[in-house]
């Protein structure tokens, strides 16, 4: 900002810029909330642009992901005023709309000309609306997100491991479409010794504390075709949560875990795996594309020796949904200035930014631009991903449902107890008395 010299002239420049420029006027710091991980940082790194346009200065509270479920959702249970701005997942969407955390946006997306038609729709469908499909919005799309997969390119090259593989597969050593070509490929890498060192077939997900096993789990479960309830009677889930093909999928992911992961891989989720990955450990790699602009550019196994694949098919093609919306907390103190954010935010240049820095736009300028699946190596696959995503629950009662399923699945895949077909049997059984409490089913 230029300088105003001289007196009387200086303090009538003044107040006339602050009367134009409010936000200067009142000098306003804003809080937003979200995870700490490599999008935030990109996000600091673009909201300078907010507070050089606006005057608004910007405070931030992230929380790593193994605690932010419990602290973002306490401090809107307690009614806290210390976030402005939340993003916060997607599950979160339904409790926070129904007990008045969030505040509705309709008016001021018509007010500001901001339409939700120029976002992809499953960001919509997802991040933004509740009820489900309703244009009733409560967040604008803020980080596209999905479960995808990265792989050592580089071994993947090695003649004298793909001359091993062809012989044994009759196919090429490359890069999986389906679930039982990546479980072959985690087959021939388990075990092996590749630079002198001992590596396994692949790092997924088995966490279970919060999400881990469950977000890993359905993206082979999508595949096989499962699905929460029946879409013509809503909350009905026998023949379609505990289906034949949904049986199977489990039973497929459990498998693959048994064959293929590292030593005491029991309770892994996102660091472990980018941990397990970074090290040289594995072939392959579970994990969100949220991470996968800082893996490309990570020294030891970024550029040349990486490589990236959307969510095997197998039935179907599907993946499992990650990402979130951004949010006004209706216990702001300020308000104004968090959907002034919004409205910056929304816009299809600062889009493009945030795709630049490593964020994940959900905006169609950017998504739909001719030459989007240039811009990055995994570009393309994100794409993909984003064109078939399904996403758990999100009912305000979604963190009893998710606990349900995270130990179902972890009791059956890592603790050995029972079948497949039992695990969703008891499942259901779960969900039904959740459903019941929450007046949704007789």
């Amino acid at each position: 900002m230029r300088k105003i010299y001289g007196g009387t002239g200086a303090l009538v420049a003044a107040a006339m810029f602050a009367a134009a420029n409010p936000a200067f006027a009142q000098s306003k710091t804003i809080t937003l909330c979200w995870a700490a991980w490599d999008p935030a940082n990109a996000l600091v790194e673009l909201s300078k642009d907010f507070t050089a346009k606006s005057g608004v200065q910007m405070k931030f509270e992230f929380v790593p992901w193994p605690n932010f479920a419990d602290r973002m959702l306490n401090e809107l249970n307690s009614k806290g005023k210390l976030c402005d701005l939340m993003i916060g997942d997607s599950q979160w969407i339904g409790g926070s709309a129904e007990n008045g955390h969030y505040v509705k946006l309709n008016d001021f997306f018509d007010k500001n000309g901001i339409k939700m038609s120029d976002f992809a729709p499953a960001t919509v469908y997802a991040y933004s609306t509740w009820p489900k499909g309703s244009p009733n919005y409560w967040a604008l799309p803020a980080m596209g997100d999905a479960n995808g997969w990265v792989y050592r390119k580089d071994w993947f090259a090695k003649p004298e491991l793909q001359a091993e593989f062809k012989k044994k597969h009759n196919r090429d050593l490359a890069a999986p479409k389906t679930w039982k070509e990546l479980k072959e490929v985690a087959e021939f890498f388990q075990g092996r010794t590749i630079d002198g060192k001992k590596v396994y077939g692949a790092a997924i997900f088995t966490e279970r504390g919060s999400e881990g096993i469950t977000m890993g789990a359905t993206s082979a479960l999508y595949s096989w075709g499962f699905k929460y309830d029946d879409p013509k009677k809503p909350y009905s889930m026998e023949g379609f949560v505990n289906s034949k093909d949904a049986a199977e999928g489990l039973e497929f992911y459990k498998a693959l875990y048994k064959c293929c992961t590292p030593p005491g891989y029991t309770n892994a989720y996102m660091q472990e795996g980018l941990d397990a990955f970074k090290s040289g450990q594995v072939a392959m790699m579970m994990n969100w594309f949220a991470f996968f602009p800082g893996l490309y550019k990570d020294e030891k196994v970024g550029g040349e020796r990486i490589g990236f694949f959307v969510n095997p098919g197998q039935k179907v093609e599907a993946s499992t949904l990650g990402g979130q919306g951004i949010s006004v907390v209706s216990y702001s103190p300020n308000k104004d200035a968090a959907l002034q954010y919004i409205k910056w935010f929304a816009q299809p240049d600062i889009q493009k930014k945030w795709w630049a820095l490593g964020g994940y736009s959900c905006h169609k300028s950017v998504l739909g631009d001719p030459g989007f699946a240039k811009t990055a190596p995994f570009a393309a696959d994100f794409l993909k991903a984003m064109n078939g995503v399904q996403d758990f629950w999100q009912e305000p009662a979604y963190a009893q449902l998710l606990q349900a399923m995270q130990k179902r699945l972890h009791d059956y895949v890592v603790a050995d107890k029972g079948t497949a077909k039992e695990a969703l049997d008891a499942l259901i059984k779960d969900w039904q008395k959740v459903f019941k409490e929450e007046g949704k089913l007789k």
